[in-house]
C-alpha cells in the first residue's frame, strides 16, 4: 500500500507532467460573454478589483487554490505560493495537511507546513485544509485546531473528493455520516470552515444541505479542469483499475453551472469559482455568474515551481485581465462587474 507521502508526490508528478484535463466536458465559461461597452467613460486606473474575504483587504478577488501536501518538495511550493500571495495580497489554500496531522513532528517536517508560511504572508487569508472522509476516524475540532495552529491559518477547507477516493486503491470508501461530522466541525472549529470539491463540483442542492449544516464558505471546484478520476488512472498499476477510473475522467458538474446553481441556493454564501480556471476573463465570468473569488490550482503550479516571483508574475497577468474585463464592462468594481449585461444564450440574464 502507497503511504501518503508517496501518494502526494506521485499526484504532482502526474499533473506536471501528464495529461490529466477532462476532455469531454468543459467549464462552460466558454459560453458566457460580455457585451462590449465601446465608451467606458472612464480610465483604466479608475478600475478596482479589491474585496475583503475573511476580514482581510484582498488586493484581487484571488485564491491560490490547495495544490499540495506531503512531499518535501511542497515546502518550496508552500513558499513561493505565500511569497506569490502576500505581494499581490491574495488569499491562499495549502494542500491537504493529512501527513503532517496524523505523522507529528516527522509529518510537519515532511510536508512543507509551518508558521513560516505566515511569517512569509502576515496580511493575507492562509487556509489550511484536510479531508472531509478522515473526519470519521478523527476528532475533528482537535484536527481543527492542531491544523490551524500549525500555519496560522485564517479559515480550514475541508475537501470533498468522494470519486477520487472510490477509484483510488488507497481510498477512503466509506462516506456515511461525513454531512454530520462536517456540521459538527462548523460549531466546533476556530476558524470559519470552508467546504470544497476538489473537481467533480457541487451542485444547488448540495450546497444547501452544507448551508443548513452551518457551512458559510463554498468552493465548487468544478469539473473542466484538472481530473482526479484521471490522475489515479495514470497511477493506478493495474490494468483494472485503470479500466474502473477511466470513464469518469468527465464526470461532474461544469464549473459555470455549479457556480450559478451554488449561488442560487445559497444567495447569502461566499462562494469561489475553481475547477479549470484559465485567467483572468474566467475570473470575471465566474463572478458575473455569482463567484466572490476565483481559485488557480494546477493551471498555475509550473509557476510556483520556479518561485514566488515567477508565480506573483503569472498571476499578476491574470490581475490585470480582470481589471481589463471590468474596463470594457464599464465596471468600475466588482459590485459593477456582477451587473454588466451578456450577450448571446445569457442575454436574459443580463
Amino acid at each position: 500500500m502507497t503511504d501518503g507521502v508517496t501518494r502526494k508526490s506521485q499526484h504532482l508528478d502526474i499533473v506536471l507532467k501528464r495529461d490529466v484535463a477532462a476532455h469531454g466536458v468543459t467549464t462552460g465559461l466558454e459560453a458566457t460573454r460580455f457585451e462590449h461597452v465601446a465608451l467606458p467613460e472612464m480610465a483604466l486606473a479608475d478600475v478596482d478589483v479589491s474585496t475583503t474575504f475573511l476580514n482581510r483587504q484582498l488586493g484581487a478577488p484571488l485564491l491560490i487554490s490547495s495544490m499540495t501536501g506531503g512531499p518535501e518538495r511542497a515546502d518550496g511550493i508552500n513558499r513561493a505560493i505565500a511569497e506569490a500571495a502576500q505581494h499581490l495580497r491574495i488569499a491562499f489554500g495549502v494542500g491537504s495537511q493529512r501527513v503532517a496531522l496524523e505523522g507529528g513532528n516527522q509529518g510537519l517536517a515532511r510536508g512543507g507546513f509551518g508558521r513560516h508560511l505566515r511569517d512569509a504572508a502576515p496580511d493575507v487569508p492562509i487556509l489550511a485544509n484536510f479531508g472531509a472522509a478522515q473526519l470519521r476516524g478523527w476528532d475533528g475540532s482537535d484536527m481543527a485546531r492542531r491544523a490551524v495552529d500549525m500555519i496560522g491559518a485564517d479559515a480550514l477547507i475541508v475537501h470533498l473528493n468522494p470519486l477520487q477516493e472510490v477509484v483510488q486503491p488507497e481510498g477512503d470508501r466509506d462516506w456515511r455520516s461525513v454531512l454530520d461530522a462536517l456540521a459538527a466541525l462548523a460549531k466546533a472549529s476556530p476558524v470559519p470552515v470552508i467546504v470544497k470539491e476538489v473537481g467533480a463540483g457541487i451542485s444547488g442542492a448540495m450546497a444547501r444541505r452544507l448551508w443548513d449544516a452551518g457551512i458559510r464558505i463554498i468552493d465548487v471546484a468544478g469539473a473542466g479542469g484538472t481530473s482526479w478520476a484521471a490522475v489515479e488512472a495514470e497511477r493506478a498499476t493495474d490494468a483494472r483499475a485503470k479500466e474502473i477510473a477511466a470513464p469518469f475522467r468527465d464526470w461532474g458538474i461544469p464549473t459555470a453551472r455549479a457556480v450559478a446553481d451554488v449561488r442560487a441556493a445559497c444567495p447569502s454564501a461566499t462562494v469561489i469559482a475553481s475547477g479549470g480556471l484559465r485567467d483572468g476573463l474566467d475570473v470575471a465570468k465566474s463572478i458575473r455568474l455569482g463567484a466572490d473569488l476565483g481559485g488557480f490550482a494546477a493551471g498555475v503550479l509550473d509557476a510556483a515551481l520556479l518561485g514566488g516571483e515567477a508565480l506573483s508574475g503569472r498571476l499578476g497577468v491574470v490581475v490585470e485581465q480582470l481589471r481589463i474585463a471590468c474596463f470594457c464592462t464599464g465596471s468600475r468594481d466588482l459590485a459593477a462587474l456582477r451587473r454588466a449585461r451578456l450577450v448571446g444564450n445569457d442575454a436574459a440574464s443580463g
